[in-house]
């Protein structure tokens, strides 16, 4: 446990940021999830909306550093590909 002042400050904080940033990475989920259960409806101009309101999601988390860029890529390429897939 933290003793001095300085070190039981800097655990408060961070359990503020943790929590804080547990928050941005379920947002960065849910979004996720929406465009995935617009893919398994087979409804394609609902997979784009969606696909299209997670993206800048995706990317401000990404550039917050609370997912890593590669993986904001790799989630954008791999739901891109799904929805041009489901519109084909």
């Amino acid at each position: 446990m933290a003793n001095s002042p300085q070190a039981k400050k800097r655990a408060r904080q961070s359990e503020k940021r943790r929590t804080h940033n547990a928050s941005l990475r379920s947002l960065v989920r849910t979004n996720i999830k929406k465009v995935i259960a617009a893919i398994d409806t087979g409804d394609a101009d609902q997979a784009k909306a969606a696909y299209t309101a997670a993206v800048p999601v995706i990317d401000r988390m990404a550039d917050k550093g609370i997912i890593h860029k590669n993986k904001a890529a790799r989630h954008k390429s791999r739901l891109n590909a799904q929805v041009k897939a489901l519109s084909a």
